[in-house]
């Protein structure tokens, strides 16, 4: 099966459900997150970053109803490893950090944390809160730093009730061009 046909299968199992207390879904949240990136001009690659941010949550099983959640599901670290098998680290780098984007912004971002859903403070204690001033240096140190912030501020821009994006069929020819073999 292609890249494509495999992103285009896991939305099409999962994309419809809740995106985890949010009021959209997760296909919703991932095209808005793309259509964000899409208007900051981030190039190809950040475009489908952004896309497949959660693709994570795709792959793995957790309970729809994040009142249930007890431990965090690293779908960071699941999704990276997923992409990094089809993508160059250009897509993958950036989605295996957006969690420690989200986290390193606690700490460097006065404004930042309040500027998160309810749903993703709630993730955010799972995940380990706000980096300390060791993890914000070690951060810094990742070479794709600077693009997972980028991923991880459309991330939280895209839940919006509603709002008008582009299909996920647009997203195919920027998929199979930065897809591997």
């Amino acid at each position: 099966m292609s890249v494509v046909n495999e992103v285009f299968t896991l939305f099409s199992r999962h994309g419809a459900g809740a995106y985890y207390g949010e009021s959209v879904s997760m296909l919703e949240h991932a095209l808005q997150a793309a259509h964000f990136a899409r208007e900051d001009g981030a190039p190809p690659q950040l475009i489908v970053a952004a896309l497949l941010h959660d693709v994570g949550h795709l792959l793995e099983d957790v309970p729809d109803d994040l009142a249930q959640w007890t431990q965090d599901a690293h779908h960071e670290a699941v999704g990276g490893a997923w992409l990094a098998r089809r993508f160059g680290e250009g897509v993958s780098d950036p989605v295996r950090l957006h969690v420690p984007a989200k986290r390193y912004l606690c700490a460097t971002d006065s404004t930042y944390l309040q500027q998160l859903s309810p749903a993703s403070v709630i993730t955010l204690n799972l995940q380990g809160g706000p980096m300390s001033v060791a993890e914000v240096a070690a951060f810094e140190e990742e070479p794709s730093y600077r693009e997972a912030v980028r991923v991880r501020l459309c991330d939280d821009r895209g839940k919006v009730a509603g709002l008008h994006t582009a299909s996920l069929a647009s997203y195919r020819p920027l998929i199979e061009g930065l897809a591997r073999g």
